[in-house]
C-alpha cells in the first residue's frame, strides 16, 4: 500500500527524513480492524516525529499520521480515535500511563490503511465530508476538550486564544463562538488576525504580547514561552490557564508570585477521549460547525504539506485525500 513515513529522524531538517513508497499492509492484532483511509489531516505531531521526539530509531521505519476518516471492514464510514491504551486502563484514557498516539507505537494514518482496536472507531455523521471528519480527531479534539472539559468557561465568559491560524488555534475559535464565549485571539500575522474576525468570527484580535481591554476568565495556551508571561498577565484573578503544548519553547519562566497571589489555576491538557470525539462530532453534525481547512492534498504531496506546517503557512488544517 502508498504511504508516507519517517524513514530516519532529524532534529535541524525533518522534511528530509521523509519517504513515501509502498509499504505493508497493516495485519490487525486481536480486537483490531483495518479501516481504509479516505481522508487523514496534518499535525504539528507529525514534524516532532521526524524530529524524533517521541520516536526512536528502533522504531524506524514508522507511517506518520494520527487523524483518519474511513470505511472500516464492514462497509461503515467512520472516524479513528487517535490514542491507543492499554486495554486493561479504565477511565479517561489521555491519563493512562501506558497510552501512546498513532504512529508513535503503532503505525499511522498517512496510508491507504490503519490497523486500529476496534473500540477506537467512532461513526461518522454523513453531513461530514471524509476531509472535514479527518480534521478532528487530534487538534479539534484538543481545543474541545481545553474549552469544554478543562476550563471551567460558561457561555458570556471572555476567553483569550493564543496565536492565530494554526489548526488548535482556529479550532479554539469556532467551537468558543458557537459555544456563546466572547473570545478574543493574539497573533504576529496581521493578515492572520484579519482572518480571524472576519471569516472565524472572534470579537477581537490583538499582536502578540499586547495590553489587552480587560483581564479575560481563561487563555488557551499552546505557544509556550513565547506567550507564557502574557498569559498570566492577561488572567483575571481567579482565572483559568489551559495549556496543551509548547510549540515555542517548554521552559518559561514560571511566574509563581502572580499564579499564587491572584489564585490562577495552571491545567494541562492532552487530546481527549473517545467520548469526548463522540461528543464533538454529534457538535459538527447538529450545529453545522465544521473544521477550517486550509488546503486539500492527494497523499503523494505530503512534503508540500509539511513544509507549509513547518514555514508557518497555514491557516487552519492541511487535509490529505488517499483514493478508494
Amino acid at each position: 500500500m502508498f504511504a508516507a513515513y519517517a524513514a530516519r529522524l532529524d532534529a535541524r531538517d525533518p522534511l528530509s527524513a521523509l519517504e513515501w513508497g509502498e509499504r505493508p499492509e497493516p495485519e490487525p492484532a486481536p480486537d483490531w480492524v483495518r479501516v481504509d483511509v479516505r481522508a487523514t489531516a496534518l499535525n504539528h505531531h507529525d514534524l516532532w516525529s521526524l524530529r524524533g521526539v517521541g520516536l526512536a530509531e528502533k522504531q524506524l521505519p514508522m507511517i506518520l499520521g494520527c487523524d483518519a476518516a474511513g470505511v472500516d471492514e464492514d462497509g461503515n464510514e467512520v472516524v479513528v480515535h487517535a490514542i491507543v491504551g492499554d486495554p486493561h486502563w479504565r477511565g479517561d484514557e489521555t491519563l493512562d500511563p501506558r497510552r501512546s498516539l498513532l504512529s508513535e507505537r503503532h503505525p499511522g494514518t498517512f496510508a491507504e490503511q490503519v490497523a486500529v482496536p476496534r473500540a477506537n472507531l467512532v461513526p461518522k455523521p454523513a453531513s461530514l465530508s471524509f476531509e472535514e471528519a479527518a480534521c478532528l480527531p487530534t487538534s479539534w479534539l484538543t481545543a474541545y476538550r481545553m474549552l469544554f472539559t478543562q476550563s471551567g468557561l460558561r457561555p458570556g465568559d471572555t476567553v483569550l486564544v493564543q496565536g492565530a491560524g494554526g489548526g488548535v488555534s482556529t479550532a479554539l475559535v469556532v467551537l468558543g463562538k458557537a459555544a456563546g464565549l466572547r473570545v478574543w485571539v493574539t497573533g504576529r500575522d496581521e493578515a492572520k488576525r484579519t482572518r480571524v474576525v472576519d471569516e472565524l468570527g472572534a470579537d477581537a484580535a490583538f499582536e502578540s504580547g499586547a495590553r489587552l481591554p480587560e483581564r479575560v476568565d481563561a487563555v488557551m495556551e499552546t505557544v509556550g514561552e513565547a506567550t507564557w508571561s502574557h498569559s498570566l498577565k492577561a488572567l483575571r484573578p481567579g482565572g483559568t490557564l489551559v495549556c496543551s503544548g509548547a510549540t515555542s519553547g517548554p521552559n518559561p519562566p514560571a511566574e509563581l508570585n502572580r499564579i499564587f497571589y491572584l489564585g490562577l489555576r495552571v491545567v494541562g491538557s492532552t487530546m481527549g477521549t473517545r467520548d469526548e470525539l463522540a461528543a464533538l462530532l454529534r457538535l459538527c453534525d447538529q450545529s453545522g460547525v465544521r473544521p477550517v481547512i486550509d488546503r486539500v492534498l492527494p497523499l503523494s504531496q505530503v512534503k508540500d504539506g509539511l513544509a507549509a506546517m513547518a514555514d508557518g503557512d497555514l491557516f487552519g488544517k492541511v487535509v490529505f485525500t488517499v483514493q478508494p
